[in-house]
């Protein structure tokens, strides 16, 4: 069952708190202009820069053989990346060859959810409704149970172990006759499972303290009584004093059998041992890439734990930098800005290209919506005084707000057309005069034609009414 709270603001604290507000308003108006300002600027510096560097590289036929008329060239070249490194997870006892190995833990918790509701009562109060409710959830960090709402629930979260996520690259990864650099080497994306080798001591020593953990919060575990494997039946073969009076063919079959039930035991002898080998304990299980702290893998219980073991192998791919003796450096373009990259497989420097760009103006787009969102909401933020103050009277408050909504998101669409125009104004003129004019437009549109609607509204409901007589 939801667990609900109550919260009751008077009007004095309400008014109080808008006030307040209006100083957060204008910050984050001034924020989201600043951002407007910069994303313009940052895309059409990276623009230029790209439109530099299409211009600017040059093809690396053969990456395996180092080429000095190269050097301080920007380059696109394929190749397959490599390494002779070897690396290891220390607290598990386990390592591959490999250009990175990681490990990411996750934990079985209770997870608190909040909704809330508000509602506005006469005479300016605010009653703020929130319901509780909890589900066990796959979470990326213990969550702290004491702090819950719900005294149900108070204390129900624990974990059988902790542990960190993790990840380790290699040093010195192999581009032909190169070697990459730090940042290219963390663009490789060619993932993999990382089969898991623990040792069997560290596996118990796992379980034993697992099983402490375990015991502390769930109380002692009976252990079943363990179950005898069943004898493997013997083929019912023939016996050889029956077998010397069939006839040939028959012979031929009855070896056929026999050969066919001994590839089956052995097959079942296979089976048995590889069960043996994934060396399942009663708190620790380990299968493929995943080491599993908990009694059932498939029944999870609070507070089991789940760590999955990956790898990044040797990969083909194709990187745009410029040469720096055996290794790479970022282009340099002349705006200031830098560039390299790395992308996974065989591409041309033109598909790098457009790609960057297309991540460019993917980017120049998310900031803009974000630095719109930013002054809208500063404006609302300044002006929600005029609202709170009519929170008397609920109905007229809702309405008068609606209307400072709409006037906020016209001014606030205005001023980020204005602030994006005259940020591309000495890149983009063309642009940079449609923005101001579509700006003028609705500052017009707003101004003098929302002026000329309240006019004709209120000469309406001043004219007489004519009352008939019967």
């Amino acid at each position: 069952m939801a667990y609900q709270e109550t919260r009751t603001v008077g009007y004095g604290s309400r008014v109080g708190s808008s006030f307040r507000g209006i100083g957060a308003g204008i910050m984050l108006f001034l924020a989201g202009t600043a951002l407007l300002w910069w994303n313009e600027g940052r895309a059409v510096k990276t623009e230029k820069m790209l439109e530099e560097a299409a211009g600017a590289y040059v093809e690396m036929e053969n990456p395996n053989k180092k080429d000095a008329s190269l050097e301080g060239e920007l380059v696109c070249g394929t190749a397959m990346a490599t390494t002779e490194d070897s690396l290891t997870d220390v607290q598990f006892g386990i390592g591959a060859k490999a250009i990175a190995i990681s490990r990411k833990v996750e934990y079985y918790q209770w997870v608190e959810h909040a909704h809330e509701t508000t509602e506005d009562k006469l005479g300016g109060k605010q009653v703020t409704t929130t319901t509780y409710t909890y589900s066990k959830e796959w979470v990326s960090s213990p969550i702290q149970s004491s702090q819950f709402k719900d005294p149900a629930y108070q204390n129900k979260n624990m974990v059988l172990t902790t542990v960190e996520d993790a990840e380790q690259y290699a040093e010195n990864v192999s581009f032909g006759a190169y070697k990459l650099s730090e940042s290219l080497i963390r663009h490789i994306s060619s993932t993999e499972p990382m089969e898991l080798a623990i040792s069997e001591d560290l596996l118990k020593q796992f379980d034993k303290t697992t099983q402490t953990a375990y015991e502390r919060f769930y109380g002692v575990v009976k252990k079943q009584p363990a179950q005898q494997q069943p004898a493997p039946q013997q083929s019912s073969v023939i016996p050889d004093s029956i077998r010397a009076l069939l006839s040939d063919s028959a012979k031929a079959i009855v070896d056929s059998i026999k050969a066919v039930t001994d590839s089956i035991q052995a097959a079942n002898q296979s089976l048995i041992a590889n069960a043996e080998n994934k060396k399942e304990l009663e708190f620790v299980h380990q299968g493929a890439n995943l080491l599993y702290f908990g009694r059932v893998p498939g029944s999870p219980e609070v507070g089991d734990v789940r760590v999955t073991f990956e790898k990044i192998v040797p990969a083909k791919v194709t990187v745009m930098a410029v040469v720096d003796g055996d290794s790479f450096k970022p282009y340099k373009a002349k705006n200031g800005k830098r560039f390299q990259t790395l992308m996974m497989g065989k591409k041309s420097g033109d598909e790098i290209i457009d790609a960057e760009k297309e991540a460019n103006n993917m980017w120049l787009w998310f900031f803009r919506i974000i630095g719109v969102v930013m002054v809208i909401s500063g404006l609302k933020g300044i002006f929600d005084f005029v609202v709170t103050i009519l929170k008397v009277v609920p109905f007229v408050a809702n309405i008068v707000g609606w209307g400072v909504g709409v006037v906020c998101t016209v001014i606030g669409v205005a001023w980020s057309l204005i602030i994006i125009a005259i940020a591309w104004l000495f890149y983009r003129p063309v642009l940079a005069i449609s923005l101001l004019a579509i700006a003028g437009f609705l500052v017009w549109v707003f101004a003098f034609k929302g002026k000329d609607k309240l006019k004709d509204l209120a000469s309406k409901y001043n004219q007489p009414k004519v009352v008939s007589e019967r």
